[in-house]
């Protein structure tokens, strides 16, 4: 079992920045794809970032070019960069990890308020 700790939301004003994090309890190496999503209440959950191996980055239409996925193998951490915030991007932020035989883990999430 994977768990999935995020951490580094809350409240910015528009035009902020913010760096989530993600904690992984397991090697990175051991996830075929590692993901950024965001969802608001009443809506579908919508794909942030994401990063897939061999080695690819996806980025959703509305956040590009203003955010950035990364990760550090060694922290076994994924981290989002996100800037140039809007109201918009008012949501709750999850990490989510898809194993190599297909079994995807998702973290608790954590809101991000951007408002004035």
């Amino acid at each position: 079992q994977v768990q999935l700790v995020e951490s580094g939301g809350g409240k910015v004003q528009p035009g902020g920045s913010l760096r989530l994090s993600c904690a992984a309890s397991g090697s990175l190496f051991s996830f075929r794809n590692m993901a950024w999503s965001r969802q608001v209440p009443g809506k579908q959950r919508e794909l942030v970032a994401a990063i897939s191996r061999p080695g690819g980055t996806n980025y959703g239409d509305s956040v590009k070019p203003r955010v950035t996925i990364s990760s550090d193998n060694a922290k076994n951490t994924i981290y989002l960069e996100m800037s140039s915030l809007k109201p918009e991007d008012t949501a709750v932020y999850y990490c989510n990890v898809e194993s190599y035989n297909g079994i995807t883990y998702w973290g608790q999430g954590t809101q991000v308020t951007v408002s004035s």
